[in-house]
């Protein structure tokens, strides 16, 4: 696919990227920590990649060299695998939790998205703040209007990025103002479809919000049209709380479990992604392994809605390891921060006795995530031919980091430091498609 055309950029600076999964492979099998690197971007990709020493041999002549400094941290785009774009008027909305939420705020907000100026108003602001906090990437909820769809794609393709989104399919339990039905919604996404998917960067989603508000006959209209898009990516969510279950098995009573109620409607394959996971029980994490479906871990919103601690180790199970990618979860997720988002994953995980390092956390949010997407050939690491989606990240970004840096003892304590202190002011600039879209300071 042709990307717009840039011209040719070369950072040098400290460098980290993934060549695999660390999780199953080990990081010295996967991890490249370059002390000295240059990055190089033409046309939309990483032309090079590697050690200064050699890369600079290798640039075309004439092409100047941008030093970031020993300071700066050069990395792939960061991926959010998991967010509602018009949600962001009501990020830190106080005092419920998963159902209660959904009925006090986030019906009441969207109704305003029926207004494509006030969708495209929100659209703008989400994806600003999205390249403030290094996402170059995410997946995307809409509304259930078209034009909140509409609006948020024309506003990621004037940035050049790349994007997933749908339209959320909704035809019960919900305003009526906010409903659809399995056939209009069938029809709307398969017209959106058309009208988006493989556009430039931009993909589709086909979106049923969550079993609970979709009926029967809707979940099979979403598994037919999957059928008729298999490159569509399919999100929704999964077992985020206990009484979220409990409430599906009234409503589905024949099923097995969370998972059955979509896998028998056709819902459960490869570029599906299903938001939180939190209670999957064993059965359903082997069928997504399986299956070759991804969980989005969406550790800010699941501490916020006081909806449990994901297990991560239990997803990563080497006999049945599932796709997992990391998800911000705007508006109930408390922060655009991936690097905020990261501290909260090791916490989760602490709570469940297990120890997230951050190399395997920076790899959830770049080349974890993008494969939990079936994009990682093509975003999340750094690599000749692959698209230059990056972030340069300032390592000592504010006087408590900067303090705390003066004591770190290697690598991975500096990166931890980050994922533990680090939000918006660590992000120095991001490029998107090898275009500098976003910088905090100029970088000349």
């Amino acid at each position: 696919m042709p990307l717009p055309e840039t011209r040719a950029v070369a950072l040098r600076g400290p460098a980290l990227s993934f060549t695999g999964d660390p999780f199953r492979d080990g990081l010295d099998r996967t991890m490249v920590h370059e002390t000295d690197a240059i990055v190089a971007m033409a046309g939309g990709r990483v032309t090079h990649f590697g050690p200064a020493e050699r890369v600079r041999r290798e640039l075309p002549p004439g092409l100047a060299i941008t030093d970031l400094g020993k300071d700066a941290l050069i990395s792939a785009g960061f991926v959010d695998c998991h967010a509602h774009f018009p949600q962001t008027p009501m990020i830190a909305a106080h005092g419920a939790q998963l159902l209660d939420w959904l009925n006090r705020y986030t019906f009441p907000t969207e109704l305003k998205y029926a207004d494509k100026a006030f969708a495209r108003s929100v659209a703008k602001t989400f994806l600003q703040e999205n390249l403030r906090n290094g996402i170059t990437t995410s997946c995307v909820y809409c509304t259930v209007h078209p034009q909140s769809v509409d609006a948020l794609f024309e506003e990621a393709e004037a940035l050049g990025l790349r994007l997933a989104a749908g339209k959320v399919l909704m035809d019960r339990n919900a305003p009526a103002e906010l409903t659809d039905t399995a056939q209009s919604g069938y029809d709307q996404s398969q017209a959106l479809i058309a009208k988006w998917h493989g556009r430039g960067r931009l993909l589709y989603a086909i979106t049923p919000r969550f079993a609970g508000t979709s009926s029967p006959e809707q979940l099979a209209a979403a598994g037919a049209l999957w059928r008729e898009h298999a490159d569509c990516l399919m999100q929704t969510h999964i077992a985020e709380t206990r009484q979220e279950i409990a409430w599906i098995k009234e409503l589905f009573p024949d099923h097995r479990d969370y998972l059955d109620v979509y896998d028998r409607h056709g819902l459960c394959g490869q570029r599906a992604v299903f938001g939180h996971g939190t209670w999957l029980g064993e059965r359903e994490l082997q069928r997504l392994h399986d299956c070759g479906a991804a969980i989005a871990h969406c550790p800010t919103s699941n501490f916020f809605l006081g909806s449990g601690a994901f297990d991560l180790s239990r997803a990563l199970e080497r006999e049945r390891m599932v796709r997992l990618g990391l998800g911000t979860d705007i508006g109930a997720g408390t922060s655009f921060s991936i690097l905020a988002t990261l501290g909260e994953a090791y916490k989760a995980a602490q709570l469940n006795q297990q120890s997230l390092s951050a190399a395997h956390a920076y790899y959830l949010a770049t080349r974890g995530s993008a494969r939990a997407l079936y994009l990682e050939d093509r975003i999340g690491s750094l690599a000749p031919g692959m698209e230059a989606d990056l972030v340069v990240l300032d390592m000592r970004s504010t006087p408590l980091i900067d303090f705390r840096m003066n004591h770190a003892r290697d690598f991975a304590e500096q990166l931890f430091i980050q994922m533990t202190l680090g939000d918006d002011r660590a992000v120095q600039a991001t490029y998107v498609a090898g275009r500098l879209a976003y910088s905090r300071k100029s970088l000349v």
